[in-house]
């Protein structure tokens, strides 16, 4: 996957939820990388659920 991927996750409230963690700060290309992260994340639990022959990806999938 490259680069060019549909931004999936709210950059403001991954920014929101890291301050609860404490005094830190989000750098511009971290929210970028945690989106690759996502997208990888989603097309393997989408490639398990096709193996197993399903079409509802499910939690079991992560």
């Amino acid at each position: 996957m490259g680069k060019n991927i549909q931004m999936l996750i709210v950059k403001s409230k991954v920014r929101e939820y890291v301050k609860t963690l404490g005094e830190f700060n989000v750098a511009g290309d971290f929210v970028d990388a945690l989106n690759i992260q996502v997208a990888h994340l989603l097309k393997s639990a989408a490639g398990r659920t096709k193996a197993n022959s399903r079409k509802t990806v499910s939690a079991k999938d992560i």
